[in-house]
């Protein structure tokens, strides 16, 4: 399944579109009542639909590199991930690099010139906490329930439970489909690597950013 029937099926859940009304406004815009039927442009056709004809956003990097400022440091790619988090939960608007900087050095280490100074655990430690509760006043979970699943500690699935609460905030069990329609794999597919929370939590994040800036005007 494609990455657009995922979307699909959040924006029809933010609607609260029922299956009878949902297979009627598929049918009256491509003629056709199952998105696994349709083609891919009929696809676009019908989530351009349930999002009230919003452009999609231009294609940005999402790895906080924006090719004109270069950091590096021992802790850089733990704040980088976290930082991106944060952009993929609606916290902050500038996913970059020079926005993390200056997070960091203004805020959580003054004394320091430059992110490749930061050498000291405590120092990391520091920036990486902020972080961490910035997300968790945001709805990230960080602790484990006992006992619990090995993919439930991942930062990757907590993240994104969290972005899915932002998105469906009356409740869905439709978490693990739409998941398994981003990564292109079965529903009862749990195991995600890393790379593809990555891709997860960045398709969500464009849903949640586009949800907290409201409907275009």
């Amino acid at each position: 399944m494609s990455k657009t029937i995922a979307a699909i099926k959040i924006e029809q859940k933010k609607l609260g579109l029922d299956d009878d009304t949902y297979r009627a406004k598929l049918h009256i815009l491509t003629g056709k009542t199952s998105t696994t039927e349709m083609t891919e442009a009929e696809r676009q056709k019908v989530l351009v639909s349930l999002r009230g004809n919003t452009p999609r956003p231009a294609p940005v990097r999402l790895d906080g590199r924006d090719g004109k400022h270069r950091l590096s440091g021992k802790y850089l790619p733990k704040m980088r991930a976290l930082w991106i988090a944060c952009y993929n939960l609606g916290v902050i608007d500038d996913r970059r690099d020079s926005a993390l900087e200056a997070f960091a050095m203004g805020r959580q280490l003054p004394n320091i010139s430059d992110m490749r100074f930061v050498h000291k655990a405590s120092d990391g430690a520091s920036v990486l906490e902020a972080l961490k509760d910035m997300l968790a006043r945001a709805g990230v979970v960080w602790a484990d329930h006992k006992p619990c699943e090995p993919y439930e500690q991942s930062h990757g699935y907590k993240i994104a439970r969290a972005q899915w609460a932002i998105l469906t905030p009356q409740g869905s069990n439709e978490f693990w489909p739409v998941v398994a329609d981003i990564v292109n794999e079965a529903a009862s597919y749990r195991n995600l690597t890393d790379a593809e929370w990555i891709n997860v939590m960045n398709f969500l994040g464009t849903m949640v950013r586009r949800q907290k800036k409201g409907p275009a005007r």
